[in-house]
């Protein structure tokens, strides 16, 4: 299982990034959490907003930080 936070770097990337971090090890799940920062890798996503959550190579949200409720649910969901 994969979440991946994508954002070129600015401040709302490097917030969400922290927050799947911090909902990932409070959820207990072996969930691998990586950032992708290469704008082509971003683009290949279909991403025209970020921040932006890729959860298992599908985009689950984009252009906003989710609250940490909506992260619970969202690994919660995770296999």
């Amino acid at each position: 299982m994969e979440i991946k936070v994508l954002g070129p770097g600015c401040p709302k990337c490097k917030t969400l990034e922290k927050a799947v971090i911090e909902a990932v090890h409070l959820s207990g799940k072996d969930i691998k959490v990586s950032k992708v920062d290469d704008i082509m890798d971003i683009m290949a996503y279909g991403v025209m907003r970020t921040p932006a959550l890729v959860v298992n190579e599908k985009v689950v949200l984009s252009g906003r930080i989710p609250s940490a409720k909506e992260l619970e649910e969202i690994i919660s969901k995770m296999p």
